[in-house]
């Protein structure tokens, strides 16, 4: 268990949280209750993830007692099925001011703009670079493009939030007009009309990067969503979610949005008629009275919106973060955390039907077996994915169809390539090979090839 007056996993200099993983509940009661179904209480979770906070560490037969009941709770719920998409990430810039010491996927966007001397490893897409990106991955199967991006100051909503930005004369808006940069990265309703080619499905604009897209307005967060899902937006990615507690966003985000705001943007994506996906993204300075709380946020949103359509675990990595760098963790979350965050997501979230199993995170084997604690996909192809190889991850960039059919039937569950919102799925017979996605719009069951190796291929 996480001493609580510490930073968390990394034990560095110490901050004394408000909330501690403290309960006058008992393990065996809480355990009891996620057996017969109950919807579990706060206290609950807290002994569920800490296997009792009557003891420190975490006791090894109570946490098997915890994933044997989460994986049978995920066959009850959604079955043997394991589910996949054929995705690619195309996040569109680095550029970023925001300074989350958890992220190493920023740079600093001064030094994009275009008179700085500054050498950096960062990249802004234009409109018509996305189009060619997204267009290719297309042609290749994918049927999903998901999109995250820095905070760059000459992103706009759309002309008429660049003409309110330019007349306006406040100083806190970090804004700065697109043609001081090198590379002009258009308006968020241009990139995501630039994404969205020939039936694909676009996943983005996280809460953050929405009130990016409205500041110095008295815009809605509807009043944005409706405008990007007119441009040509499907869905919303539940990141920049990390934990929503406000005392640990104060320590790890400062500069992002509370808890509360990030909550609004959610709900007024749905309004709008979008479905949405939930993340938390842990294992750095909190705890687990934290974990649980974010968990019971989630819980609550979703009773509302009945929007979300997965959970995803984010397990922090760390080697290449400011939190390591500053001496505030020294690794992210163990295995056993891993495991236990699974499987306690899935027995609390008892309205969100899918968690998720991150290979890029975890790794094969790591990944696989957080498939028998309660998750029940497994991510997508990924053709790129830039924000955890530059944290330090370890992991791929790329899965096969084959490789998916392979390890998923080694587990003895059943491997169906699904659509982002679950509501198109296809079973995957092992035998039949090669595999490839068929659910895309130009997908006929070629197996998916990168470009490089197209190209090589030519």
């Amino acid at each position: 268990m996480t001493d609580a007056a510490t930073t968390g996993p990394g034990s560095g200099e110490a901050i004394r949280f408000e909330h501690r993983p403290e309960t006058d509940q008992s393990f065996e009661n809480a355990l009891a209750k996620a057996r017969d179904g109950e919807r579990l209480t706060v206290a609950d979770g807290v002994e569920l993830m800490t296997t009792g906070t009557d003891a420190d560490g975490i006791d090894h037969e109570r946490k098997e007692r915890v994933l044997e009941l989460a994986d049978r709770r995920r066959a009850e719920e959604v079955g043997d099925e394991v589910t996949f998409v054929a995705n690619l990430n195309n996040n569109v810039t680095t550029a970023c001011n925001t300074g989350c010491l958890f992220c190493n996927f920023k740079n600093t966007a001064e030094n994009f703009e275009a008179d700085s001397d500054e050498a950096h490893a960062g990249f802004t897409k234009t409109p018509a670079e996305s189009r060619e990106i997204v267009r290719d991955a297309v042609e290749m199967g994918i049927y999903e493009v998901t999109s995250v991006s820095g905070l760059h100051p000459g992103f706009a909503l759309d002309d008429e939030h660049l003409e309110i930005l330019e007349a306006s004369d406040r100083g806190d808006l970090n804004y700065k007009p697109p043609e001081r940069y090198e590379t002009d990265p258009g308006t968020y309703c241009e990139q995501m009309d630039a994404m969205s080619v020939d039936g694909v499905h676009l996943h983005s604009m996280t809460p953050e990067e929405a009130y990016h897209a409205r500041r110095g307005t008295d815009w809605s967060y509807e009043e944005v969503y409706g405008r990007l899902k007119d441009a040509g937006l499907d869905s919303v990615p539940g990141t920049a979610a990390e934990i929503l507690v406000d005392e640990v966003r104060d320590v790890i985000c400062p500069g992002k949005i509370g808890t509360d705001e990030w909550l609004e943007a959610m709900e007024a994506a749905a309004d709008v008629g979008l479905d949405t996906t939930s993340t938390i993204m842990y294992g750095h300075v909190e705890n687990e009275m934290h974990r649980v709380r974010h968990l019971d946020r989630i819980r609550d949103l979703q009773d509302r919106t009945d929007a979300i359509t997965e959970f995803v675990p984010l397990s922090f990595v760390h080697e290449n973060t400011p939190l390591y760098e500053y001496g505030m963790v020294d690794s992210g979350a163990s295995d056993a955390e891993d495991e236990l965050m699974v499987a306690v997501s899935r027995l609390f979230l008892d309205n969100v039907d899918h968690v998720q199993s991150s290979w890029v995170k975890h790794g094969d084997a790591q990944g696989l077996k957080l498939l028998n604690c309660g998750a029940d996909d497994f991510m997508g192809t990924i053709l790129s994915e830039e924000i955890t190889k530059r944290a330090g991850g370890d992991y791929g960039e790329y899965r096969s169809f084959d490789e998916y059919v392979d390890m998923i039937t080694a587990i003895g569950r059943t491997p169906v390539e699904r659509s982002t919102d679950y509501r198109q799925r296809r079973v995957l017979n092992v035998d039949d090979r090669p595999h490839g996605p068929e659910l895309g719009p130009k997908a006929d069951g070629t197996p998916m090839l990168r470009r490089e190796t197209r190209v090589a291929d030519d």
